[in-house]
């Protein structure tokens, strides 16, 4: 194991990053006068943010701690107060959390799930973290949220969209803001079909890891559904950078369809070779060939640059909705950065805040406390609209974006055009779905 610095608002301290195949225990130790792990005894309170900053994910990691950052500040009463001036709860004053300053640690997941427990395991055993948020990939997710679940802290995620976080692999202490696959394919089905027929021949490309998987499980379903035929469904490492030897075979298939289950510098990557290799310039069974992109983010939309133009695909957020929430949340990033923020910044902006309001509402940092306070809670502000945290299984329920690239961008943030706004009620689902079962919430873990 090597030593890594882990910033605290400014100050290095020692933490820790995993090589592959770390063994680590499960045993954590909680404060002797307290019955939860890492009580906070003192004027301040630590957060651990763990985010891809290194690896195929880092750009979308990096904007998320850009927004965890700012929401600090807002906590703590810096800045314009961002949504805390549009949240319908009003517990959050800027007086820190129940009067105590929040102050943070960082870590690296490397977007590699033995790296990311080992950094939020350091954030929790050496620098007294009582929740950690992040993520860019749903496998560090389910690793992350299985460690805090034995460690007694809250999780509250970040970019994850498998549906398996919380499906199979949901867990008390965890909590989950952005959209999952299911819902992605069921805002895009409707869409594709007024778009491009009810009779497509469709060809998957697939991150493989369990993400990928449950994203291609989703919108095979919701296709076939519509009368779509799959051709083939290939997995593609996450380490892969090329992707021309996935993409000739597409070719041949009698596919009309390419389906990208990728994100991050994979999509940008594969979708690069699909232009390259003419896809959307060829007609197949008497159609024009179609790209679909399920799981959109400003970043790879950016990265990708004119590919994406006409192409389709779902999104949790995006800067260029009006209700107050986002347009308090754009503001503040902006002024602060320079750009707007992506959906991966907003989601873990909303969840800093989230877990920060329920601790206060509770009244006490015991997880367990929060887990109550979090579990069926309503509320809006955030910049999703009203959005219900369901007890059952911990998911966030809102509106769902289906966007696409923008054919005519005005400037280099206006990248993609939101086509519909798909209302919380078209894309829920019952928790015992078959996409969602296996696995049980467990009881909250105050690490005693």
């Amino acid at each position: 194991m090597t030593n890594k610095s882990v910033t605290r608002r400014g100050v290095l301290k020692s933490g820790a990053v995993a090589g592959t195949g770390l063994a680590l225990p499960t045993i954590f130790t909680a404060s002797s006068a307290a019955a939860f792990t890492n009580e906070p005894t003192g004027s301040s309170v630590v957060l651990g943010f763990n985010v891809p900053q290194t690896g195929p994910y880092a750009e979308e990691g990096n904007d998320e701690l850009l927004a965890q950052q700012l929401a600090v500040e807002h906590l703590n009463g810096e800045g314009d107060g961002g949504c805390l001036n549009t949240f319908s709860s009003k517990a959050l004053q800027g007086n820190g959390i129940l009067g105590k300053k929040v102050e943070f640690v960082t870590g690296d997941t490397q977007t590699k799930s033995d790296a990311a427990r080992a950094s939020a395991k350091s954030m929790i055993e050496k620098d007294g973290a009582i929740m950690i948020n992040g993520g860019s990939s749903s496998g560090v997710a389910v690793a992350v949220q299985g460690l805090c679940q034995e460690a007694g802290v809250i999780f509250m995620a970040g970019l994850t969209h498998a549906n398996d976080t919380t499906g199979k692999d949901k867990k008390a202490n965890g909590f989950r803001h952005f959209f999952n696959a299911y819902m992605s394919g069921a805002a895009l089905a409707p869409v594709l079909a007024a778009e491009m027929g009810n009779e497509r021949r469709a060809y998957h490309l697939t991150a493989d890891y369990n993400w990928g998987w449950t994203q291609e499980e989703s919108i095979v379903a919701s296709t076939e559904a519509l009368g779509w035929e799959t051709v083939n469904t290939v997995k593609t490492p996450l380490a892969s950078t090329d992707f021309s030897s996935y993409i000739a075979p597409v070719l041949n298939s009698g596919a009309d369809v390419l389906v990208l289950n990728h994100y991050g510098g994979n999509m940008v990557n594969s979708l690069t070779n699909a232009i390259q290799f003419g896809l959307l310039d060829k007609v197949a069974n008497g159609k024009d060939f179609k790209i679909v992109v399920p799981l959109y983010s400003e970043l790879m939309a950016a990265g990708a640059g004119e590919n994406i133009k006409g192409v389709l695909g779902s999104m949790n957020w995006n800067w260029q909705l009006q209700d107050e929430g986002t347009k308090a949340f754009v503001k503040s990033f902006g002024e602060k950065y320079g750009k707007p923020p992506s959906n991966s910044a907003q989601t873990c902006y909303a969840q800093t805040l989230l877990y920060a309001d329920a601790v206060e509402r509770a009244g006490t940092f015991n997880p367990c406390g929060v887990v109550e306070a979090l579990e069926d809670f309503e509320f809006d502000g955030l910049g999703n609209g009203p959005t219900w945290y369901r007890g059952a299984d911990h998911q966030c329920f809102k509106d769902v974006l289906v966007v696409r690239g923008n054919e005519n961008p005005t400037n280099e943030y206006d990248t993609l055009e939101i086509v519909e706004i798909t209302p919380r009620a078209q894309v829920e689902y019952d928790p015992e779905h078959p996409m969602f079962a296996g696995g049980e919430l467990g009881k909250c873990n105050p690490g005693a």
